[in-house]
C-alpha cells in the first residue's frame, strides 16, 4: 500500500511558488496553490484555485485538505493566516508574518534583538513628516509601512525641500497603509542570510550572499560573499536571534547593510527569497528544497556550498538563452512570464570552483550578452 503523500497548500502562486513545487514534488510532497488570479505562473506546473484572502470557504477547503499552509509572498493578510492557524499548522507563523508586513514592527524587532537600524519615524500627516525630517535629518526615503516591494512604495528626499514631493507621491497611501520616514545609511555593500530553521529549534544558514540592486530591483548575488570572517558570523548570530524570537519555521531572508565592520538591519522576508535562488545550482540543498523540509518537519538539508556561484536577476525581458548556456556551468530558471517592465520573469546561475574562474565565467558572460554593466559591481566585489 502507498504511504499517504503529505499535502502543503501555498497561498500566493507566483514564482516562488512554482519553484517550491519543483523542490517538493520529489520529496513526495502534493500541493495546492491559491492565489487571488488563476493565471499565475505556478498555474504551468500545479493547478490554482482562485480566491479571496477573506473568503472563509475557501479557507476552510484549505484546512481540510492540506497539512501545512506556507506563503509565496509576504502580503497574505495577517487576519488569513491566523485563521488558518486555529485549525492548522501554519509556517512561518502569523506573528513572523505581520511583522515583516510592517516596516515599523520589522525593525521594532530588529531593535529588540539587539540589531541596529537605520533612524526612524513614523508619519501619518503632512504635519508629521515636518517634523520626521527635522528628527532625522535628510538624505531620507519614505516609505510605506504596508505592501512596498522592489522599490515600489518609496520616495527618497534629498533634502527638505522634498517634503511636498514625497507628500504628493505618498499622501494617499498613508492613510491606508502608514508610512515610515528613514535614514539614509551610507552603506558600503548589502548582505543577506539565507536561513532555514524547523519546529525543532534546528537552525542552519547557507552562506552569506552580497547584493546588488538597480532601482530598488535586486541585480544580482554573490554567494559566498567576500566579507570577513566577523562580518559573517555576526550577520548568522542576528538571522539566528530573529528566528528564535518569532519562533519561525520554513526559510527566511535577512538583509543587512555592511558600514565598516557594522551591521544594520534593513528588511525579513518571511520566505524564500530572491537572492537566495543561487541555492538551487550553488548549494548541497536549496532554499526551496529546505523549505519543504522544514514545513513537513522533515531532516533539513545540508546548506553548504558546492561552488562559487552568481545569481543573475532577469527583469522585464529574458536575454539570449543560449549564448548564455554556451558559458561552462551555467543553468537557466524561466518563470514563463510575459515581459514587461519592472517584471521578474527569470534568473540564472554561473557556478565555477573558485573565485578566479568565476571572474573569468562572467567576463565571457559580459560579452557575449552584453552584459558588461550589468557584471561590474561582482566584479569589483570579486577583486
Amino acid at each position: 500500500m502507498a504511504l499517504e503523500q503529505p499535502t502543503v497548500a501555498i497561498l500566493g502562486g507566483g514564482q516562488l511558488a512554482r519553484m517550491l513545487v519543483l523542490a517538493g514534488v520529489p520529496l513526495g510532497a502534493r500541493f495546492r496553490v491559491y492565489d487571488t488570479h488563476a493565471d499565475v505562473c505556478a498555474a504551468d506546473v500545479v493547478p490554482v484555485q482562485a480566491m479571496a484572502w477573506n473568503d472563509l470557504g475557501a479557507l476552510g477547503d484549505i484546512a481540510r485538505r492540506a497539512q501545512v499552509v506556507t506563503f509565496d509572498y509576504e502580503n497574505v493578510p495577517a487576519q488569513t493566516a491566523e485563521w488558518l492557524a486555529k485549525r492548522m499548522r501554519v509556517a512561518p507563523n502569523p506573528r513572523a508574518l505581520a511583522t515583516a508586513q510592517d516596516r515599523l514592527a520589522e525593525k521594532t524587532t530588529f531593535q529588540r534583538i539587539g540589531l541596529p537600524t537605520a533612524e526612524f519615524r513614523t508619519v501619518d500627516t503632512r504635519a508629521e513628516l515636518d517634523a520626521a525630517i527635522a528628527a532625522i535629518d535628510t538624505p531620507a526615503i519614505l516609505k510605506t509601512r504596508r505592501m512596498g516591494y522592489d522599490g515600489h512604495g518609496q520616495f527618497r528626499l534629498r533634502s527638505a525641500a522634498d517634503a511636498d514631493a514625497a507628500w504628493t507621491a505618498l499622501g494617499e497611501p498613508a492613510a491606508q497603509y502608514g508610512l515610515i520616514l528613514e535614514s539614509l545609511v551610507p552603506f558600503d555593500y548589502e548582505v543577506s542570510v539565507i536561513a532555514v530553521r524547523n519546529r525543532a529549534g534546528e537552525f542552519r544558514p547557507w552562506p552569506l550572499t552580497r547584493n546588488h540592486h538597480v532601482d530598488g530591483i535586486l541585480s544580482m548575488s554573490l554567494a559566498p560573499a567576500p566579507c570577513s570572517e566577523a562580518i559573517a558570523h555576526s550577520a548568522f548570530a542576528h538571522a539566528r536571534r530573529l528566528a528564535e524570537e518569532l519562533n519561525y519555521v520554513g526559510v527566511f531572508a535577512l538583509e543587512l547593510f555592511v558600514v565598516g565592520n557594522k551591521l544594520y538591519g534593513n528588511e525579513m522576508a518571511p520566505r524564500v527569497h530572491n537572492s537566495g535562488h543561487w541555492t538551487q545550482d550553488g548549494a548541497v540543498t536549496s532554499q526551496f528544497e529546505n523549505h519543504v523540509r522544514a514545513v513537513l518537519d522533515l531532516p533539513l538539508g545540508e546548506t553548504d556550498a558546492l561552488a562559487s556561484s552568481v545569481m543573475f536577476n532577469w527583469v522585464g525581458g529574458l536575454p539570449d538563452k543560449a549564448a548564455f548556456l554556451s558559458v561552462p556551468d551555467t543553468h537557466w530558471h524561466d518563470y514563463a512570464k510575459e515581459p514587461r517592465p519592472g517584471r521578474k520573469v527569470g534568473h540564472a546561475n554561473v557556478r565555477a570552483p573558485d573565485a578566479a574562474a568565476l571572474r573569468e565565467r562572467l567576463g565571457l558572460l559580459a560579452k557575449r550578452l552584453d552584459l558588461a554593466e550589468k557584471v561590474a559591481p561582482i566584479l569589483k566585489a570579486l577583486d
